[in-house]
């Protein structure tokens, strides 16, 4: 089951403008750990996670087909 992720803002620069394609991830913390693997400068960068366009925290089951955001802190102004 594929789970497509985007990023944003400086973590661009780590993992590109292009959506990444991670297969066989069943949670947020498979996943993070697959993209830590993929992409190690990821490992101590702050951000929070989106499934779906929802803010999720913890272990949060993937059911395939999802679209995960990854979102570094940012500030208003």
């Amino acid at each position: 089951m594929p789970v497509q992720v985007i990023v944003f803002g400086q973590l661009t620069d780590i993992m590109g403008n292009s959506p990444v394609t991670i297969e066989n991830a069943v949670d947020t913390t498979d996943l993070i750990d697959q993209l830590n693997q993929r992409y190690p400068a990821l490992v101590n960068k702050p951000y929070i996670i989106a499934v779906d366009k929802q803010i999720v925290t913890g272990h949060t089951t993937l059911s395939g087909n999802n679209t995960v955001a990854l979102l570094p802190p940012f500030a208003g102004g």
